[in-house]
């Protein structure tokens, strides 16, 4: 808990707080301005003696991006030194300025200094003894705040809003020349929220949806999903009022998200300053854009992460003939399986991580991993960063200096997890080659991709960085700078567009190594929801790419809780079966073979949807909106939607309401028209809530209306036993159009290229138009091709359903 405060009048016990008063300096550059503020009103010139200041400078580092840079003392290291947040990656910023048209203008008046774009206006109230500072949007329709002029306001800083604290220290000068570490030093900048407005994001955070009363902290640890602890901490939240706002600092930050302050969301870090980026969007897709141009777009993963997963499971007993077994048992119940993760046994007790595989149980690991290759599957490891004392190239580590220190020179040991371990020095370039290398021969031995597990439990503590790196920063940084490092192994090896992890913990920007997973929830209904919270929290934060364990991971799921998770597993944008100690295959944990149907039913329902989810794929790394995304991120003009936290979009135009109990009872909230039911065939109409009751078999999957997905045809390709997410997405498709309000539609709809050389680019593109229900409506190819007998299924009027084949060759088809 930080607060600073006691009620709105008085500060907290044992905490000295010089807030800014009012601007003593105003100074307007041509691209930024620049203010002081004293922290005692000026009445005459004895007062700017013994007033400590706080300086804002503001500027627009990109279109609709303010950057806000306040610092009380601006030459200590603990706050200049990194690591720091990698901000427009892959991005010429040079350029970037050079061809912005967004009109960036600053004017310094009697009373106030102005910086104002096309869209954006922020302006400090320069009148003696007063403080304000105003953030605007400006003729941009905003859909969640109604506007007469097209001016909104989007937040502000006032009256005791920006302060410099010392905690449990002294403000009597003598005190400080003897002792100027004493207390801890904080920052404070503290932004008005309006009536109504809602906060979301913060990471992936598994309590509550909406932040509001919330106290949240940017602190990465290994608290499971029942917790306030999370193992992804992003900096960055996003307003329902139509900006979002990312503080650029990844050490420990609170978030009194009106917490303290109810009219407030108070940020607070223990620095000596804080940059922090305004982004206004104003729809939250926007916001998205334009934070993930900032702190980079995710990267896109290949197809066949797409395709199920399965692991030996934790703390499980396993060796070669186990994982045959599951193998030939998932291919025996035509339950397609894509990729089979070998989770930390792999490796000898008290060796992790050695990176060699235990002979006892794999006697000959590369032999059976060609012949799992050779069948078409795809292989991943567990791994992490800690290398146990017992670890074959421990000493190595140690004698290359490639582990993180202490201050005496000697290297950090730690008994939790691994005996004796050390961890990697990622700030180290000698030692993140040291790191690659060992995970190179794996790649050489047939491994595709890599657990990342861990990287949260980071030491403070006596603790030296090869860099002189800030050990409070990189605590969560770390968990960037691993995964940066396995990322690129992979895609140096495999190609770009090959590369993937299965990634637990993550700061700001590690949305770029996709894919992240939820981390460790129990086998419970309760937790299966905060799941779908946390991934939709980190789904706004940048993070494109999701999963969970199917089933929870603490506990054995019962058959009514493991089908209902396969549903939702099955139709998030990733899909994984694994657990702590029990085996994940359907049959182990009910024999009855109702669920290997169920799990069947739903992993096919996934593979025909590949068309759809790989072009939605492509567009999330393209424009960084997620593919599992709350439901107002595509309604934002709906009220009701921004409340909304058990259901979710796969995509643009598919609704998903998971069943979160045995019986198959869900309420679910429909906006605005007729949606369609792909699985059941029924309508839905909005707005409004409905109560639905749903076999094992089933879930509310809805189809937007007004809008078309293509529906693939799984094929078993040559030379393997089992279908997969890989296959021609433009041959025998069918096209699915929602037109049941008869509306006018023109759509333009792509399929994207499964081809790995071409992956990321669109391979066809089909124009849907219906000028009226009179005409009816038409399906053409505009560009590439439809291969096979390809087909329209058209849901008009009242739900009546009308299916047209085209022949082979043809480019139209209509009803």
């Amino acid at each position: 808990m930080v607060k600073f405060s006691k009620g709105m009048w008085h500060a907290a016990p044992d905490t000295d707080i010089s807030w800014g008063q009012e601007i003593v300096k105003a100074e307007a550059s041509k691209d930024s301005i620049r203010a002081v503020l004293s922290s005692k009103i000026i009445r005459h010139r004895g007062d700017t003696l013994n007033n400590p200041t706080i300086t804002i400078q503001a500027s627009s580092p990109a279109p609709d991006v303010l950057l806000l840079d306040t610092y009380h003392w601006k030459a200590q290291k603990p706050s200049l030194n990194g690591p720091n947040f990698e901000l427009f990656p892959n991005l010429d910023t040079a350029e970037l300025t050079a061809t912005r048209q967004d009109n960036v203008q600053t004017l310094k008046t009697e009373k106030e200094l102005t910086l104002s774009t096309n869209t954006l206006t922020a302006t400090f109230n320069t009148t003696p003894q007063q403080f304000n500072f105003d953030i605007k949007a400006r003729a941009v329709h905003n859909p969640t705040v109604p506007s007469k002029d097209g001016e909104v306001l989007l937040t502000r800083l006032g009256w005791r809003s920006v302060g410099y604290i010392i905690k449990n220290g002294s403000s009597h000068p003598n005190d400080q020349l003897d002792d100027p570490e004493r207390g801890t030093k904080w920052i404070t900048l503290q932004f008005h929220l309006s009536v109504g407005e809602k906060i979301y994001g913060l990471g992936e955070r598994f309590g509550p949806f909406i932040k509001n009363g919330q106290e949240v902290q940017m602190w990465n640890e290994d608290g499971g999903t029942s917790s306030e602890l999370t193992y992804k901490n992003v900096p960055f939240f996003i307003s329902s009022r139509g900006y979002g706002v990312l503080v650029s600092n990844p050490g420990f930050i609170s978030f009194e998200v009106q917490s303290e302050r109810t009219s407030r969301l108070n940020i607070a870090l223990p620095f000596e300053g804080v940059p922090v980026y305004l982004i206004h969007g104003p729809t939250p897709a926007e916001i998205l854009n334009k934070f993930t141009r900032l702190i980079g777009r995710p990267a896109l993963p290949p197809p066949w992460t797409f395709g199920l997963w399965l692991t030996t499971s934790f703390t499980t007993d396993y060796d070669e003939k186990t994982i045959d077994h599951f193998l030939s048992g998932m291919d025996e119940r035509d339950i397609p399986l894509q990729t089979f993760h070998f989770d930390c046994f792999w490796m000898k007790g008290f060796q992790w991580c050695d990176f060699e595989f235990d002979e006892k149980y794999f006697p000959d690991p590369k032999a059976q991993l060609k012949r799992m290759k050779d069948k078409g599957y795809k292989i991943c490891v567990w791994i992490n960063s800690y290398i146990a004392q017992e670890s074959s190239i421990f000493d190595e580590g140690v004698e290359g200096g490639y582990f993180i220190k202490k201050s005496d020179g000697s290297v950090w040991q730690y008994d939790a997890w691994q005996a004796g371990m050390a961890l990697v020095d990622f700030t180290n370039p000698e030692a993140c080659k040291w790191y690659q290398s060992k995970l190179k021969t794996l790649i050489d031995l047939g491994v595709d991709s890599f657990k990342t597990d861990f990287g949260e439990r980071i030491p403070t503590g006596n603790v030296v960085y090869h860099d002189g790196s800030n050990v409070n920063k990189m605590h969560n940084y770390y968990a960037f700078l691993y995964n940066k490092v396995v990322f690129e192994l992979l895609e140096k090896e495999l190609g770009k567009n090959q590369a993937a992890l299965f990634a637990r913990s993550a700061t700001a920007g590690g949305g770029r190594f996709p894919v992240h997973w939820g981390g460790d929830p129990m086998s419970t209904f309760e937790a299966m929801a905060e799941t779908l919270r946390g991934g939709l929290s980190l789904g706004l934060c940048g993070f494109g790419y999701w999963a969970h364990d199917i089933g929870g991971f603490e506990g054995k799921p019962d058959p009514a809780l493991y089908r209902r998770w396969f549903a939702f597993g099955s139709l998030s944008s990733h899909s994984r079966l694994h657990g702590s100690g029990s085996y994940r295959v359907p049959w182990v944990l009910d024999p009855s073979g109702e669920s290997d149907a169920i799990l069947r039913k739903f992993i096919h329902l996934k593979l025909s949807l590949m068309p759809y989810l790989y072009t939605t794929a492509v567009s999330t790394h393209k424009t960084g909106s997620p593919m599992m995304r709350p439901i107002f991120f595509e309604f934002p003009e709906d009220p009701s939607v921004w409340n909304l936290d058990t259901q979710y979009l796969l995509g643009p135009n598919l609704m998903i309401a998971p069943v979160f109990n045995a019986e198959g009872f869900v309420t679910l909230y429909i906006p605005q028209g007729s949606w369609y039911g792909l699985l059941d065939e029924k309508i839905r109409k909005g707005p409004g809530y409905v109560n639905e009751i749903h076999g094992f078999d089933s879930i509310p999957l809805l189809l937007r209306p007004g809008s078309a997905i293509v529906m693939g045809h799984e094929k078993i390709l040559d030379g393997r036993t089992r279908r997969g997410p890989v296959y021609d997405w433009t041959e025998e498709v069918t096209v699915v159009i929602n037109n049941i309000d008869e509306q006018p539609l023109e759509l333009e709809v792509s399929i994207a290229d499964e081809a790995d050389e071409k992956l990321g680019e669109v391979k066809t593109v089909l124009k849907v138009l219906a000028v009226d229900s009179q005409v009816g409506i038409t399906v053409e190819v505009v560009s590439g091709i439809l291969k096979g007998k390809w087909k329209v299924k058209y849901i008009g009027k009242d739900g009546v359903v009308t299916e047209k084949e085209a022949e082979e060759g043809a480019t139209k088809v209509s009803i």
